[in-house]
């Protein structure tokens, strides 16, 4: 049997919510519906317009860099530089680790810039101890924005210069009380506040601001803390006079994930993942590869040297440490302060840099949760469509159980109408025929504020799914 297609559905909804302004007095969710589309939303953070609703996430070390950014840009959504360790692609890193990290960061940068004139952005740890120099840097090349996470980036922030050069930023966070003291010490001591959000979920790939508890608690999900974030910016947006959007990632896979995400309140999402396995990524093949050979039972959590639990393919280079075996390394410079590499047995940036290269057997990759189920390499653009029209099915399934719920209460308001018509005839019948007090009016009253009663309720049915349809198509 062939489907509807989604452009009939929206139609016949269309006209279902037009027929409705006969006996409906919600003017407003009708006129939104009429004048909807099903395309995804654009992402919107100021003057910054973003046509698809997607920020690639920063991977380092080098995973994503102005090849993948780029190609991300140029399909519409927010490419992203990852910052850390970028020095590692540099011959002198290990002369002078901080020169080699702002040398390579600027050229990527320029690079993306000329192979795009998408939004580029960048992704900088605030616990790393070039911060503040990989800032200048990103202010200095006026990208669209600074993603900053692994931190809270409150002190001593540039805000004037990030002003003056139109750089956005927007703070990585893992809860709802972790936005509420940045924006309030903003406020309080920049008379500002970032202009977006990311909230990065615990099915994230990567170092995880989470304890391993709280991994798989349900009050630590998208599900439970978006809707806490949404509420958390509401004052901030009302004093700040714009909507400051949030992006939520974090186990992120499909169109359907994005739908799903969205409708949570979120603006866009963030997805790192899909994209390591396309052509564009700046990775070794075999690091490519290795998502699309992983099963679900080998992506499990490491503690990494920097303190934090991470999520990667795990392979024999992490069962070897985790045993106590310990290759040799060299400590370049101390660009983590919060770094244990001697207790790790290995430095987590040269064992990702190595397996950038594709070296699997001297470093590790990491990746979301559903990492296994990526099967073949592809073109951004390609993966791009795949997430759109995923997004736009789950849109049309939406739309198809709204139709025949909205054509279901029609019809019972129809005859809940004409029962009322026809009580009110009987009604007057009995008024004219009979006492005032009398059993039979009495009856027929009944029957009357009954029926006209189940007529509101059903205004009242229709008038909720309206606005829940103008909410599923804004």
């Amino acid at each position: 049997m062939k489907s509807t297609s989604l452009s009939t559905i929206l139609n016949r909804i269309k006209e279902e919510a037009q027929a409705c302004k006969a006996y409906l007095p919600i003017e407003r969710t009708i006129q939104r519906i009429l004048g909807s589309r099903t395309t995804w939303p654009a992402l919107k953070i100021g003057d910054l317009v973003a046509p698809t609703p997607i920020v690639q996430g920063g991977m380092g070390v080098g995973i994503s860099l102005s090849s993948l950014a780029s190609a991300v840009a140029n399909n519409g959504g927010i490419g992203v530089i990852a910052a850390n360790g970028i020095g590692l692609l540099e011959p002198d890193y290990y002369e002078d680790g901080q020169a080699a990290n702002l040398r390579a960061f600027r050229r990527e940068i320029r690079k993306a810039r000329e192979l795009s004139s998408g939004v580029i952005g960048v992704n900088i740890m605030v616990a790393v101890n070039d911060f503040h120099q990989l800032l200048d840097v990103a202010i200095e090349e006026k990208v669209d924005i600074v993603f900053m996470g692994a931190g809270l980036p409150i002190k001593n922030m540039p805000v004037e210069a990030l002003r003056k050069a139109n750089v956005k930023v927007a703070p990585i966070v893992s809860s709802a009380r972790a936005v509420d003291m940045i924006f309030r010490m903003w406020t309080k001591l920049y008379n500002d506040t970032p202009d977006a959000v990311v909230f990065e979920g615990p099915k994230a790939g990567g170092h995880l601001g989470f304890t391993e508890e709280q991994l798989e608690d349900p009050a630590y999900q998208l599900e439970a803390i978006v809707p806490q974030i949404v509420e958390a910016l509401k004052p901030f947006e009302e004093s700040k006079g714009c909507r400051i959007p949030l992006i939520a990632g974090g186990g992120v896979y499909s169109g359907r994930d994005v739908y799903k995400v969205l409708s949570l309140g979120a603006s866009a999402v963030q997805m790192a993942t899909r994209f390591v396995a396309t052509d564009e990524c700046d990775a070794d093949i075999r690091f490519k590869q290795a998502y699309v050979n992983c099963t679900k039972e080998q992506i499990g959590l490491i503690k990494s040297p920097v303190g934090m639990p991470g999520r990667a393919i795990r392979n024999t280079f992490i069962t070897d440490s985790e045993e106590g075996k310990r290759p040799p390394f060299r400590c370049a410079w101390k660009c983590l302060s919060s770094c244990k590499a001697q207790e790790a047995n290995y430095c987590i940036s040269i064992a990702l840099n190595n397996a950038r290269r594709g070296l699997l057997q001297s470093g590790f990759v990491f990746v979301g949760t559903n990492g296994y189920r990526i099967k073949k390499i592809v073109p951004v653009k390609s993966l791009v469509a795949e997430l759109e029209q995923g997004y736009q099915h789950a849109v049309q399934m939406n739309l198809e159980r709204v139709l025949a719920k909205l054509s279901i209460l029609k019809t019972e308001y129809t005859k809940a109408e004409t029962q009322v018509k026809e009580l009110a005839r009987r009604y007057e019948e009995v008024l004219l025929s009979f006492p005032l007090k009398s059993e039979v009016v009495k009856a027929i009253r009944v029957q009357y504020t009954r029926a006209a009663m189940q007529v509101e309720h059903l205004k009242l049915k229709m008038t909720e799914t309206l606005a829940t349809t103008s909410l599923l198509l804004s």
